[in-house]
């Protein structure tokens, strides 16, 4: 015995189940159906999916419900025969949105309806984990963005000092060149020295 799933719905699944109930739509067929061929693809009851369409995705897809809506009616045009079952559909479509899981509201009974409203909340709870898990998710990339910020500032601020390090030892460099230029003339006036095109001090003869 297959046992229904009760996890999260995912963006494939939810996916998957507006593709099924638009066809459905469109072909004239009930979303009864539907939910009942989705369920099997997913292992999950056609109360779930119905549910789950009624409460999240079926708000998705106005606009996508109202052209199927829209094609249907153009298929009865062209095929007569298709009139009785699409208008028994279309008929169906209001007790489908309150009770996805039967035909006839006449044919539920209370240990039904119990079974129904406890899906109903175990899938609100699963919805509160889900948010859960967003918000803490969330707050884990706040606080990471604040942590690569302050890294971000602090690398800043080392590659300035090296900089600054840097340009200090150069100055350094150069006056030494210099004084060691000048005692060289004052002690040996015919010897001089230049710089060579790598940066290095060569000596010169006058």
């Amino acid at each position: 015995m297959t046992i229904a799933r009760q996890d999260a719905w995912t963006h494939d699944e939810d996916l998957l189940l507006a593709e099924v109930v638009l066809r459905h739509i469109r072909e004239g067929s009930t979303q009864l159906k539907a939910f009942e061929e989705v369920g099997k693809q997913l292992s999950r009851t056609s109360a779930a999916c119905g549910f789950r369409w009624n409460s999240f995705v079926r708000k998705q897809y106005k606009s996508g419900i109202e052209l199927a809506k829209k094609q249907r009616k153009e298929q009865v045009v062209n095929n007569p025969e298709m009139e009785r079952d699409s208008v028994a559909a279309a008929e169906h479509v209001a007790i489908e949105e309150k009770t996805p899981e039967h035909e006839d509201k006449e044919s539920i009974t209370l240990q039904e309806v119990i079974l129904y409203l406890t899906k109903m909340d175990e899938f609100f709870q699963l919805d509160n984990k889900e948010k859960e898990r967003i918000s803490e998710r969330s707050l884990f990339l706040e606080r990471e963005n604040v942590r690569l910020l302050e890294e971000n500032v602090l690398l800043k601020e080392n590659l300035k000092a090296v900089e600054e390090d840097y340009r200090a030892l150069m100055q350094i460099m150069e006056r030494a060149r210099k004084l060691s230029v000048q005692e060289d003339e004052k002690t040996n006036p015919k010897v001089s020295f230049q710089m060579d095109k790598n940066g290095n001090l060569e000596r010169v003869n006058k």
